[in-house]
C-alpha cells in the first residue's frame, strides 16, 4: 500500500468518522477529525504529485473547517476567510489549466448552469443579507466568492479526470447553499436542523473528494 492511498484511505476514515460528530457539540476530538478529514487529502495530493494549488486550497480548507468546529462568531468570519481563500486558490487552478476557455461558458448546457448560479447567487443574497446580522458583510463577500469558482470550473472541459471537476463545484456550492440555510434561515427548533449538518459534511467533503480525484 502505497502513502498516497494510505492517506486517502485515513481522510475518508475521518470522513465517515465525523457523521457521528456532526451534531455534537464542540470538542478538542470533533475539531481534530473535521479537520484530518481535508488535511489528509491535502497530505495524499502532495504525496501524488498534484499541482501546489489543489494543496493550498485543501489546507486552506482544512483551517476553515478548524474554525466553523469551534464556537463563536470570530471563529465563524475566521472560517468563512478561509474558505474564500480555498475557493480563490481552486478558480487560479481551474483558470491555469491549459484546456481552460471562457468560451465554454457559452455552450447552451453550460450556460443554463452559469444562469443558474447568478440566480442562485442573487437570491441568496437577497435572504440572507437581512438575517444574517453582523456577519452580513462577510457572508455576502462569500457568496460571489464560491460562485466564482463554480464559473471557473464550467471553463473546463469534462474529459478524463476532470469529469469530476463540475460535479464537485456544484455540490461544494450546494454544501455551502445548505449551510446557509441551516444557519440563518431556518429555526433552531426546525426538524431540519436535524438533516443539515449531515448533508453538509456529505455534500462538501464529496466535492473536496472529487477536486483531488480530478487534479491528484
Amino acid at each position: 500500500m502505497t502513502l498516497e492511498y494510505t492517506l486517502l484511505v485515513a481522510a475518508t476514515l475521518c470522513a465517515v468518522g465525523f457523521l457521528w460528530q456532526c451534531r455534537q457539540a464542540p470538542s478538542a476530538m470533533r475539531s481534530a477529525i473535521k479537520t484530518a478529514s481535508v488535511a489528509l487529502l491535502a497530505l495524499a495530493a502532495h504525496q501524488a504529485g498534484a499541482p501546489v494549488l489543489l494543496i493550498a486550497a485543501l489546507l486552506a480548507c482544512a483551517a476553515g473547517d478548524y474554525c466553523l468546529s469551534r464556537d463563536g462568531d470570530r471563529a465563524f468570519m475566521a472560517g468563512i476567510a478561509a474558505f474564500a481563500v480555498g475557493h480563490l486558490a481552486y478558480i487560479t487552478l481551474f483558470l491555469g489549466q491549459a484546456d481552460s476557455s471562457w468560451a465554454r461558458l457559452v455552450e447552451p448546457p453550460r450556460l443554463a448552469t452559469l444562469v443558474a448560479l447568478i440566480c442562485l447567487g442573487l437570491v441568496m443574497a437577497r435572504l440572507l443579507a437581512p438575517r444574517a446580522g453582523p456577519l452580513k458583510g462577510p457572508v455576502l463577500c462569500y457568496i460571489p466568492v464560491i460562485l466564482g469558482m463554480g464559473v471557473a470550473a464550467l471553463t473546463l472541459p469534462g474529459q478524463g479526470a476532470l469529469v469530476w471537476l463540475l460535479p464537485a463545484a456544484l455540490v461544494f456550492v450546494l454544501s455551502d447553499l445548505i449551510l446557509a440555510t441551516e444557519i440563518f434561515l431556518l429555526p433552531r427548533d426546525h426538524p431540519g436542523q436535524r438533516v443539515t449538518p449531515y448533508c453538509v459534511w456529505v455534500t462538501y467533503w464529496g466535492a473536496q473528494l472529487g477536486f483531488f480525484a480530478a487534479f491528484a
